[in-house]
């Protein structure tokens, strides 16, 4: 797949190169990291980068787009048939970008919209004071029970009554809990409010019905197509029908201009691998580790964030050990097992310490891994946060992470040959 590049640019080729070795002796447990078939690597460098296209099959402001319509019109079909929607748009470039399109097909600036903290598993692109949406919508967001870390119904149900929002929007980057879709989506209804769900956490999980879908109660339904679903860096928007030409006009020409046609053929051949037998059990193993992780950790003394997981995350406090989110995951990485620093709910520490961190399991599931592994990276965390200033014991930790993780190739020798 490299060879031009080797021989045109070795310096670059090298770079590649190390981040695949990097990857390939890596334990990835960031929860909006997973590992891609061949396949996608294949499609998001294919042909169609020389195309530049803007508008929609039958409609487009470029000559010869016929090939680029079959294209659409099948990964459309596809989408529609693996999430059982009326309508989807899979012209975003990313998650972000799917809800700003959503934004920009229902409101004006200055509407009221409600959602998640960030800091309380929220998203930046869900109106948090980093993300210049917050600058354009007036934003409100709902908090979790303080007791159980868990959405409180209740109290979103009274601030929506009061603030009455334009749109509510559900879903977010670090809430390990199952969310009541049908309920919010009824809250919405009563408060006269579109219900948008930002599922790009969950859509691989929702994909192989591991957990219930948003898509029977949402107006609109927002994706990545990374994490659990395993894709192309992209996104894509669903919506009930009545939505459909309010979805595409505010996608196109309403936010974004020539669309990335290499990651929309990844994403028509993602919705098909989605409804196969392999895929469906990779996701049906992810929570099983994930809720293994989470009992081992409580065991060792760590404090699980809302008492365990119902998905691929596990946010955990790590307060207990004596140290930071940042002093955890820089250790962690020291010795091979990447995660992330993460606030979390009510944290007294900035975003850039935290007392927490956020894990995810999707990407080592597809490598193979199951309880007996997860049990094994538990006791290593757990010893790498007792000795976070011990070198000594870090270096044997390492070569203790690799040599677990050598047992799961990243990728056959054959796909190798094709990836490098």
């Amino acid at each position: 797949m490299l060879n031009k590049v080797k021989g045109s640019d070795p310096k670059l080729f090298d770079i590649v190169k190390r981040e695949l070795e990097r990857q390939e002796k890596n334990i990835e447990m960031i929860a909006s990291e997973s590992t891609v078939p061949v396949e996608i690597m294949e499609l998001s460098g294919s042909i169609f980068t020389n195309k530049t296209l803007e508008g929609y099959p039958g409609k487009r402001f470029q000559a010869g787009s016929h090939l680029a319509d079959e294209l659409e019109i099948l990964a459309n079909q596809r989408g529609k048939e693996l999430y059982g929607c009326d309508h989807i748009n899979i012209q975003s470039y990313s998650g972000s970008t799917a809800n700003y399109t959503v934004y920009a097909s229902i409101l004006e600036p200055g509407d009221k919209v409600m959602s998640m903290k960030l800091d309380q598993g929220g998203h930046l692109s869900h109106g948090s004071k980093a993300n210049f949406m917050s600058k354009v919508f007036n934003f409100e967001h709902y908090s979790i029970d303080k007791d159980t870390e868990q959405i409180d119904y209740e109290g979103l149900e009274k601030q929506a009554h009061e603030f009455k929002p334009k749109l509510l929007i559900a879903g977010g980057s670090a809430y390990p809990r199952l969310i009541d879709f049908e309920r919010i989506g009824k809250i919405a209804k009563d408060v006269g409010a579109y219900f948008m769900v930002d599922m790009a956490h969950l859509s691989g999980l929702v994909a192989a019905k591991v957990i219930p879908s948003p898509v029977p109660y949402a107006d609109f339904v927002t994706s990545s197509t990374t994490k659990t679903l395993g894709g192309p860096r992209a996104g894509f928007v669903m919506c009930k029908e009545e939505f459909a030409k309010k979805l595409d006009h505010g996608t196109f020409p309403g936010f974004l201009g020539s669309m990335h046609l290499t990651t929309m053929a990844a994403k028509c051949w993602l919705f098909e691998y989605a409804k196969s037998e392999k895929f469906i059990n990779i996701m049906k193993q992810i929570p099983v580790n994930a809720k293994t992780l989470a009992k081992e950790l409580e065991g060792y003394g760590f404090r699980i964030v809302t008492g365990g997981t119902d998905t691929h995350i596990v946010l955990v406090d790590v307060r207990n050990k004596n140290i930071t989110g940042k002093e955890f995951d820089e250790a962690l990485d020291s010795i091979g097992i990447t995660v992330n620093k993460n606030q979390i709910p009510f944290d007294p520490l900035g975003p850039l310490v935290t007392s927490g961190v956020r894990i995810g399991l999707t990407s080592v599931t597809q490598r193979g891994l199951r309880e007996k592994e997860i049990k094994h990276i538990a006791r290593i965390m757990n010893d790498v946060a007792e000795n976070t200033k011990n070198p000594d014991k870090l270096n044997d930790l390492k070569k203790e992470a690799q040599e677990l993780i050598s047992k799961f190739p990243l990728y056959s020798d054959e796909d190798l040959k094709e990836i490098i």
